[in-house]
């Protein structure tokens, strides 16, 4: 696939915040209907930790945040820490994990910094996601990876969205790390409800790669993510615009598109419908 041009729709999305590097607005998008998301509803980002006061009074104050979406593993959670906007009380936080975990934790928030389980040995591997699909071994790393997150935690991909869905008020960031590959399933589904096509989509999704080298720079300053950072080039974290489309072809093949897998697990025509009003109404 040849990626297209970015416009100045897609460009004028990013949000400039002192503490991140790759948060943007999924409002602005055209949609194939002839209308457009609508901004101030759903960011999409990277990880929060290092907001500054002047990012959380812009997220709260002037942009209305209300709902995080945290899709990072337990373990990153708890090693990076608090997050400022941890101490805000009009901003609720959510934990959603893509990838499978081991331990008890059901509510990651409630554990204190101080109380940090016994990791297992090898827990630095799942802080980036490599979860791969075992059915897909032809398929490129990074799809293998993302089918890998509707194989083994489509509820948690499901409860993300739902969140976003119910929100009736402000608006909800969803995050990882990098907030481009956990991150950009979940914005896919959002996108998708909300009538986004494909091409848009997938512009939306390699728009990170215009901030790779900030992107990684930043994670490699945290000693959770160094090491990762350090070993593998800055081409292998660059998401590239043919694996998103490659999904969606895959979706389309197997499910009908991204919405007949959402139904096929549940999340039927008036979850979607929620969803879309949060882009649209």
């Amino acid at each position: 696939m040849t990626s297209r041009p970015l416009d100045d729709v897609h460009t004028a999305r990013w949000l400039l915040l002192d503490g991140t590097t790759n948060t943007r607005d999924l409002g602005g998008l055209p949609t194939t209907d002839g209308g457009r998301t609508l901004p101030g509803r759903v960011l999409r980002s990277d990880n929060l930790q290092t907001l500054s006061d002047t990012d959380v009074r812009r997220l709260v104050d002037e942009i209305g945040l209300r709902e995080v979406v945290d899709l990072r593993t337990t373990a990153e959670v708890l090693l990076e820490g608090r997050g400022p906007l941890r101490a805000h009380p009009a901003v609720t936080h959510r934990h959603f994990s893509l990838l499978p975990e081991r331990g008890h934790h059901t509510d990651v928030f409630a554990v204190e910094e101080a109380e940090l389980p016994e990791l297992p040995a090898d827990w630095a591997e799942s802080v980036l996601p490599r979860q791969v699909a075992e059915d897909d071994q032809g398929e490129p790393p990074a799809v293998r990876s993302y089918l890998g997150y509707l194989s083994h935690r489509p509820e948690n991909v499901l409860g993300a969205l739902r969140v976003i869905a119910a929100q009736t008020r402000g608006a909800a960031v969803v995050h990882c790390a990098a907030g481009k590959d956990r991150t950009g399933v979940v914005a896919m589904f959002t996108l998708a409800c909300a009538g986004v096509p494909h091409e848009e989509i997938v512009a939306d999704y390699a728009l990170t790669a215009e901030v790779i080298h900030d992107l990684v720079a930043k994670l490699a300053a945290s000693p959770t993510y160094a090491e990762d950072m350090e070993r593998r080039d800055v081409s292998v974290h660059t998401p590239r615009a043919e694996t998103m489309d490659r999904l969606l072809t895959l979706l389309d093949e197997r499910h009908g598109g991204p919405l007949g897998w959402l139904s096929r697990h549940g999340f039927g025509p008036d979850e979607q419908a929620a969803l879309r009003a949060r882009l649209r109404d």
